[in-house]
């Protein structure tokens, strides 16, 4: 169904603006497409601040980000190409560029002095068509820079599996490595439809995210896998584990799993499925790219979570798990269950027992996430069900 990013649009479309010297006057960033000597390339900037321009541009050919520093002198951008940084000081490219009636004009200079002409217009892309997956739709509004990155990238078949009756068809996209899987059976047309632009959807964010690494500081490396690991006819569990090193002091990995519920498509909060406050179940949804979320839904979210939430799960396991959940640090790993900071913003999915839910550690005590016992059985869950009616073990 998926088989490759779905070709939402044939051309893109370059508006021509009337020409104003306050082009970059209303700063952040924008995005323009054209060519650099005879190289088609996407190139992002923020002019926000005139004296710390930042910006970057991938070759369509490549894709990958070269990032781009400096400053404006008068109505022209002046930035170096690299993080000075990885160039140990040496001497970079640079390039110059100018407000022209359509967008930008200017020249790439490399350090030997090879000039190449730079001729950029500002990109807008018409309305996402119907039935575009829903992650890529939001790209298109918010991310512009990353859907163009996408446009073209094609998905690679891998194998076929069957998991707890259910078929599962892999993809991957081969630069970036990443990948994950669809349901080819087991649902209804309908159903896998939904579940399926949910699945794809994460596996484009896991490649924005990759590239998203590539552009920091420093030895970067972002790799993952991904696996079920709960399928049943009202939800799924899937985690993705990462193991990653973007511009840090350490390498760290960490676990992502989600749960779709099956009818409709849609991701299930902890919330949706156990709630213990008072009144309609609080929500604070903030994705990598959709910040519209209210500051005060999240402290009134962060407040549930913090006041009533930690201290009722922690007593929940203390009664359940004694002997893994104390307060000291009298254990052979050094690990502390039974603080209510680890258990506020827990990850967690479906298992055939309950949910499992994972304590958050820093980098430091990264062993202390994975726990074998933490799990909420069903009849507990069924007595503070969330809103969303689902059938449970």
């Amino acid at each position: 169904m998926f088989k490759g990013l779905w070709r939402l649009i044939g051309i893109v479309v370059l508006v021509c603006s009337t020409f104003s010297t306050a082009l970059w006057a209303d700063g952040g960033k924008q995005v323009y497409i054209g060519t650099l000597g005879q190289s088609p390339i996407v190139l992002e900037m923020n002019t926000y601040n005139p004296e710390d321009v930042s910006g970057r541009y991938f070759y369509q050919k490549y894709r990958k980000d070269l990032m781009l520093g400096g400053r404006k002198d008068g109505e022209t951008l002046v930035v170096d190409e690299g993080n000075n940084s990885d160039h140990g000081g040496t001497p970079r490219p640079k390039i110059r560029l100018r407000p022209t009636p359509n967008g930008l004009s200017g020249e790439w200079t490399s350090p030997q002095g090879k000039v190449l002409k730079i001729e950029l217009l500002q990109a807008e892309l018409p309305p996402v068509p119907a039935g575009t997956l829903p992650y890529l739709a939001l790209l298109h509004d918010v991310a512009l820079y990353e859907y163009l990155r996408l446009q073209g990238m094609k998905l690679k078949q891998g194998k076929t599996e069957t998991f707890m009756g259910y078929t599962l068809q892999w993809w991957s996209e081969p630069q970036s490595g990443m990948s994950l899987f669809e349901v080819v059976s087991g649902y209804t047309a309908e159903e896998q439809q939904r579940i399926n632009q949910q699945l794809m959807g994460r596996l484009w964010q896991q490649v924005v995210i990759f590239h998203d690494c590539l552009t920091q500081v420093g030895m970067n490396a972002y790799s993952q896998t991904a696996d079920p690991l709960w399928m049943s006819p009202s939800v799924i569990s899937v985690n993705i584990r990462a193991e990653s090193n973007c511009g840090g002091s350490y390498s760290d990995e960490d676990d992502m799993p989600f749960s779709l519920d099956t009818k409709t498509g849609k991701t299930l909060a902890l919330e949706d499925v156990l709630w213990i406050g008072q009144g309609e179940p609080k929500h604070y949804e903030l994705s990598q790219l959709d910040d519209k979320a209210s500051y005060d839904a999240y402290l009134d979210y962060s407040e549930y979570r913090t006041k009533e939430w930690a201290p009722w799960l922690v007593g929940q396991l203390r009664t359940l798990y004694p002997e893994q959940v104390t307060s000291s640090t009298d254990r052979n790993d050094d690990c502390v269950y039974g603080e209510e900071q680890s258990w506020i913003f827990p990850s967690w999915y479906f298992t055939d027992k309950g949910i499992k839910l994972l304590p958050a550690f820093a980098h430091n005590q990264a062993m202390c996430r994975n726990v074998e016992w933490s799990i909420l059985p069903y009849n507990l869950i069924k007595q503070h069900a969330g809103h969303v009616a689902l059938k449970l073990p």
